[in-house]
């Protein structure tokens, strides 16, 4: 089964590029920023990640089994029918999107061309970009497929199916795990669940799994004013960041967009004061410091010491085929 067509419909007008039965790619505000202003956003800062080569997708953009109200995405496939998607054509599928995507921006003046035909080639994936990624089977493979291709790789998850991440032959780059309650109550209100009520217990199971995982682990809490982000929850955070032992904590606002302002209010998103706040108090409790921030992503960064994120070694190229964005020259108007 294939995905909703009024969903696909939905997607495609907001720019993304379907890829498969059930992938999708889109490129990212900061990726523009990049290529146009040489911007970077908060990975290039904590991490090193540049903006302009960094390829967002997910191999699942239509289903999830939460339904987050402060969520910006559309709201997802209550069915769970997942295509088995070759890992390989989903990894080229995507670059041959991510390169149409950025196809007009070789025509723009304001961009770099050295930076235009390094974006060609990304060297970052963002596994993050919509739906709940771990409800693709073959994720360890894809992971694997872009690390042999010299690219790093973060996967962001809601920690839902610990089975799924313990599966993982290959463990990404930087794994992020979504814990935005502090406690169950917390959980079942603003996350809302789809199927039975033991989904908090499941994310425990996740947060015990990560100090055994060898690879990076941030802990991500996204903070919603009036919902979960109250005094009383910072020591609670603290306690479940203190199980995760996690290499970063980031602290990061809601923001008011997409289809989560009809269900929140401007009220709800957090000033970026609040959050070095929050930051601040929560740091001593799990025994880290508040090592950096971006104000414009409303985001701080809770850890021990910033460490670049290490890059596979390549292994493997891009084949010819996929074909590379020609820059589009404009003619002026008359």
């Amino acid at each position: 089964m294939g995905m909703d067509p009024l969903l696909k419909a939905t997607l495609q007008k907001q720019r993304y590029h379907i890829v498969g039965e059930h992938g999708g790619v889109k490129t990212c505000h900061w990726t523009k920023e990049s290529l146009l202003r040489d911007r970077q956003c908060y990975k290039g800062k904590f991490y090193g990640i540049a903006s302009h080569s960094c390829l967002q997708m997910s191999p699942v953009v239509d289903q999830c089994n939460l339904a987050c109200t402060y969520c910006w995405r559309e709201p997802h496939m209550d069915s769970l029918e997942l295509a088995d998607q070759d890992p390989l054509d989903m990894l080229y599928e995507s670059v041959r999107a991510q390169r149409r995507l950025l196809t007009g921006y070789g025509g723009n003046d304001k961009v770099n061309p050295a930076k235009f035909q390094e974006a060609q080639n990304p060297m970052h994936v963002a596994i993050s970009l919509n739906g709940e990624p771990t409800l693709y089977s073959r994720l360890g493979e894809y992971i694997e497929l872009c690390h042999k291709h010299g690219m790093t790789t973060m996967l962001v998850t809601n920690g839902t199916l610990p089975k799924a991440i313990e599966k993982l032959d290959t463990l990404p780059t930087q794994l992020y795990v979504s814990v935005d309650a502090p406690n169950k109550q917390v959980f079942n209100k603003i996350c809302k669940p789809k199927w039975g009520d033991a989904v908090w217990e499941k994310v425990e199971e996740t947060i015990d799994m990560l100090p055994s995982l060898d690879t990076r682990i941030v802990c991500r809490h996204t903070l919603v004013k009036g919902e979960n982000m109250a005094k009383e929850h910072i020591a609670q955070y603290a306690s479940i960041d203190n199980r995760a032992d996690p290499d970063f904590i980031e602290c990061k606002g809601y923001v008011f967009v997409g289809h989560s302002r009809e269900l929140m209010t401007i009220e709800n998103m957090p000033w970026h004061e609040e959050i070095l706040e929050f930051a601040g108090e929560l740091a001593p409790m799990v025994g880290r410091k508040v090592l950096d921030d971006s104000p414009p992503s409303r985001v701080a960064l809770v850890g021990k010491e910033m460490i670049p994120i290490p890059i596979p070694e390549q292994t493997m190229f891009f084949p010819d085929d996929l074909g590379i964005a020609k820059p589009i020259r404009h003619l002026p108007m008359a």
